[in-house]
């Protein structure tokens, strides 16, 4: 496996990815996948403001992809981060979160980044967060009821970690 920067060539792979998530998990709050040209604007957006943008290669193919965006746009939030990482369906268990999130926190310091915060929707699910832990992110704090999706009320559990 390795893992590098994103490139715009790799879009469409980290499109259908994300597509997966969004039509088939509670994991993302989006209805509708983005489009190539959406997926263009984020990539420009994240490379753009200097932050990370990666994915994780399994024999030649796209197995995965991570990056940071701005937690909020007022100045006094700049050094904190919300990261995102999404698996392909078939590389999950193969260790390509890790992976990613090891690279990404790496990345973080180069960037500027103080403080990454991971938003995990509260599925029953708890590999996103066990993830998180091992990785030193810590809870802290839960929205409750703010997401409906495929008819479920979901809460949002925060984990964050501070960098250096």
């Amino acid at each position: 496996m390795t893992v590098r920067q994103a490139l715009t060539e790799d879009l469409d792979a980290i499109g259908e990815i994300y597509a997966h998530y969004v039509r088939h998990s509670v994991t993302t709050f989006e209805l509708d996948p983005p489009d190539r040209q959406a997926w263009r604007a984020r990539f420009d957006a994240v490379t753009g403001a200097g932050l990370p943008f990666l994915v994780a290669e399994l024999d030649g193919a796209v197995a995965g992809y991570a990056y940071c965006t701005p937690w909020k746009p007022r100045p006094a939030y700049r050094g904190t981060v919300e990261n995102s990482i999404y698996v392909a369906p078939w590389a999950t268990r193969r260790r390509v979160g890790a992976k990613l999130l090891d690279a990404l926190l790496v990345a973080c310091p180069e960037a500027g980044v103080r403080e990454v915060i991971a938003v995990i929707v509260d599925s029953g699910d708890p590999s996103s967060v066990e993830l998180h832990r091992r990785h030193g992110f810590v809870e802290a704090g839960r929205l409750a009821k703010v997401g409906i999706k495929h008819g479920f009320q979901l809460d949002t559990m925060l984990y964050q970690r501070s960098i250096g």
